[in-house]
C-alpha cells in the first residue's frame, strides 16, 4: 500500500437489516487509523439505495450512500445481515465482484460471509463465519471450505471473520497487513482491544462445563518476558506446576491453540516488532525472539506472514523508525 498516497477507500455494503455492531466495528477501526498525522483510510457506508436502512437491533441508519460508492472502493466490507438465504440483488453482487476484479479486496464480518458466498467470491476458498452459522454456510455453499474454528481467514483478495467481535480482529489484521504492527497496535490500544487474540473461535463455542481450573495467564505473561530463552512445553508445565499433558489441555481450553503454536506466534510477533523498530540483523532478531537461528526464524515467519523477514522490514521499518 502506498504510504504517502491518498487514504485507502473502504466501503461497507450494508444489506437489509444489517447488524449494526458489525458495521460500527469496521467504521471505528478504520476511522481512527492514523500514522504520523496522516489519515490512512477513508470509510463510507452504502446500501442498495441511498438513504436509510433497517438494522437487526431495532433502529435505522440514515445518510447511507448508494451502490455507486462501490465503484471507488478498494476494500469492500459486508457486515452481517438478516436474510441470509436470499441472494442480494444482482447489482449488489456485481458491485462486490467488481471490487475484486479491479484488484481490490472483499471482506466479511460475521454472517456477511453469506453475501460474499452468494456473489461466488468464496467458491474454492477457505472461509469462516459465526460458529452457529458455519454448518449452514457449508451446507448452502458446498464449494466453500468452511473453517468453523478460525477467528478470521485470509484467502488473499477475500477475507472473512467469525462472529461479531472477531470483526475487530480481522480489521486490526488488515491494518497490520497494510501498515505494520505498530500502527495496528496503536489502533488496538485506542479500541481498548488486544492487538491479536490467540487461537480460534472454538474457544467461544458453547460447550458443557467440565470443571473450573485456575487461569494460565501468569504462565503466559512469564513466557512473554522470557521469549529469548529456549522455552519448551515442559518448561511451561513446570512453571504452572502441572504435567505437560494437563498444561496442553488447559492451554487449548483457554486459548484455542496449543502451547507450542502460541509460543511460535508470540515469537513471530516479537520478530515483527524488532524488524520495524530496530536495525538488528535477521540473525540477531532470531536470537532475540527466541528462534535460535535465522533459518528457523525465516521458516516460521514465512509460514505465519506469507513473506520473509527482509521483505517485511523493507515494507514497514522505514515509515515507523
Amino acid at each position: 500500500m502506498n504510504e504517502s498516497g491518498p487514504p485507502h477507500r473502504v466501503v461497507a455494503l450494508c444489506l437489509d437489516e444489517v447488524v449494526a455492531f458489525d458495521l460500527s466495528v469496521a467504521a471505528q477501526v478504520f476511522s481512527i487509523a492514523w500514522d504520523r498525522g496522516r489519515r490512512l483510510y477513508e470509510f463510507t457506508a452504502c446500501a442498495l439505495e441511498p438513504g436509510a436502512l433497517a438494522t437487526t437491533t431495532g433502529f435505522s441508519l440514515a445518510g447511507l450512500a448508494g451502490l455507486a460508492a462501490l465503484d471507488r472502493a478498494e476494500t469492500v466490507i459486508v457486515p452481517g445481515y438478516r436474510r441470509l438465504h436470499e441472494p442480494p440483488p444482482p447489482a449488489a453482487l456485481a458491485g462486490l465482484r467488481g471490487v475484486v476484479d479491479r484488484g481490490g479486496r472483499a471482506v466479511s464480518i460475521c454472517t456477511g460471509a453469506y453475501g460474499l458466498a452468494h456473489a461466488g467470491l468464496l467458491d474454492g476458498r477457505r472461509a469462516t463465519t459465526h460458529w452457529f452459522a458455519a454448518a449452514d454456510l457449508a451446507r448452502l455453499f458446498p464449494a466453500v471450505e468452511v473453517d468453523a474454528d478460525a477467528l478470521y481467514v485470509d484467502a488473499g483478495a477475500v477475507l472473512t471473520s467469525a462472529g461479531l467481535s472477531a470483526g475487530i480482529d480481522l480489521c486490526l489484521y488488515l491494518i497490520r497487513r497494510d501498515h505494520g504492527e505498530n500502527v495496528s497496535a496503536a489502533v488496538a490500544r485506542a479500541m481498548v482491544a488486544p492487538p491479536h487474540r490467540d487461537g480460534g473461535q472454538a474457544q467461544f463455542i458453547d460447550r458443557p462445563t467440565v470443571g473450573q481450573e485456575g487461569t494460565l495467564d501468569p504462565v503466559r505473561d512469564w513466557a512473554l518476558d522470557n521469549l529469548t530463552q529456549p522455552l519448551e512445553v515442559s518448561t511451561l508445565a513446570e512453571r504452572a506446576g502441572v504435567s505437560p499433558r494437563t498444561l496442553a489441555r488447559r492451554f487449548t481450553a483457554e486459548t484455542g491453540t496449543t502451547p507450542l503454536q502460541w509460543l511460535i506466534a508470540q515469537r513471530v510477533r516479537e520478530a515483527q516488532r524488532l524488524l520495524e523498530a530496530t536495525t538488528l540483523s535477521v540473525e540477531e532478531i532470531a536470537l532475540s525472539a527466541g528462534f535460535g537461528s535465522a533459518p528457523s526464524l525465516r521458516q516460521h515467519f514465512r509460514r505465519a506472514t506469507s513473506t520473509t523477514p527482509t521483505a517485511y522490514r523493507q515494507a514497514f521499518s522505514g515509515a515507523r523508525r
